[in-house]
């Protein structure tokens, strides 16, 4: 997680102001703990960012409707019920202090409910939970070193299973540690990989992949059955599961729960809400409109400074 000067940086000068008088009260007058404190505010940098999206300038701009859709927002991302529900208790804060303290003139945060329980999300694993299950794999068998390059793969880039399947060696861009993704829609996006899922999809190619082969025209798919044809949903979600398993993991775990936590933990640490959302291939734009609006390179060094694994 940045520090909080790291954080400030990040605000524009009128919320940061605000921000800034939120902090320096519960900092002094709450007693709260450093990590407590660096929570709340990078809950709050998340909902600025939010805010600075749909041209509110202010906290005291912002409408009960407005927080109410980045918590909708939030949950589109993948966080869980408890997630959303501390984002909101952070922006209450905020709101409640500045009202009380007569910097704003409306609480537009007394109306909205706390995140309802009754669509239950997929869990979220720990950071520790994936190294776990990433570790389950048996390295002294090309088995188990196609199914580590597949579980790097799925928690680097946050993909859709249907997504790691369907992946080509040609989508791989290994000079740019880039990968092509073809979403929803067929709809083309850029996620960088990062160095370790890298490594084992070139321990995979050099050293498993030419044995599931068996002579079977593959379209140039990446991960293979033991058949020699591309890796099925279904194979994919037996193998998650069995490692998930093996690792003790207690919660359900199926490969959509890998995505979830990929944008739980960028988030967490402290990535811009913006660039995950291209990442996971919410927005509804283009491959030349990645380049166009969000430069290749910064979408990689956000992957970089925040991904557990980068």
């Amino acid at each position: 997680m940045r520090s909080v000067s790291e954080l400030f940086a990040k605000f524009n000068p009128k919320i940061k102001k605000e921000v800034q008088s939120f902090y320096n009260y519960i900092k002094l007058e709450k007693g709260l703990s450093e990590n407590t404190l660096n929570s709340y505010l990078n809950d709050i940098k998340t909902y600025s960012e939010f805010l600075d999206s749909i041209g509110k300038i202010s906290v005291e701009d912002a409408t009960s409707n407005n927080i109410s859709d980045f918590i909708a927002q939030l949950s589109e991302l993948g966080l869980g019920n408890s997630s959303r529900m501390r984002y909101l208790s952070s922006i209450r804060g905020l709101h409640g202090y500045l009202f009380a303290s007569g910097k704003i003139k409306n609480n537009v945060t007394d109306n909205i409910e706390m995140p309802k329980t009754g669509r239950k999300l997929p869990e979220c694993l720990s950071i520790e939970e994936i190294e776990l299950i990433l570790n389950q794999p048996d390295l002294s068998n090309n088995a188990g070193i196609r199914d580590r390059a597949m579980l790097e793969v799925l928690y680097a880039c946050g993909l859709r299973v249907s997504e790691l399947i369907s992946v080509k060696q040609r989508d791989i861009l290994v000079d740019y540690e880039i990968l092509r993704v073809f979403g929803k829609g067929n709809k083309e996006r850029i996620v960088p990989i990062g160095k370790s899922a890298m490594f084992w999809i070139s321990e995979y190619q050099n050293k498993a992949r030419h044995d599931f082969l068996k002579g079977f025209v593959t379209d140039d798919a990446l991960f293979l059955n033991q058949r020699g044809k591309p890796m099925t949903r279904m194979g994919f979600w037996k193998i998650l599961n069995k490692y998930a398993n093996d690792a003790g993991i207690e919660k359900k775990v199926h490969p959509h729960v890998f995505r979830h936590s990929f944008a739980t933990h960028l988030l967490e640490g402290g990535a811009d809400l913006r660039i995950v959302q291209e990442m996971l291939g919410h927005a509804d734009i283009s491959t030349t409109q990645i380049y166009t609006h969000i430069d290749r390179e910064f979408i990689k060094e956000v992957h970089r400074t925040f991904h557990p694994r980068a």
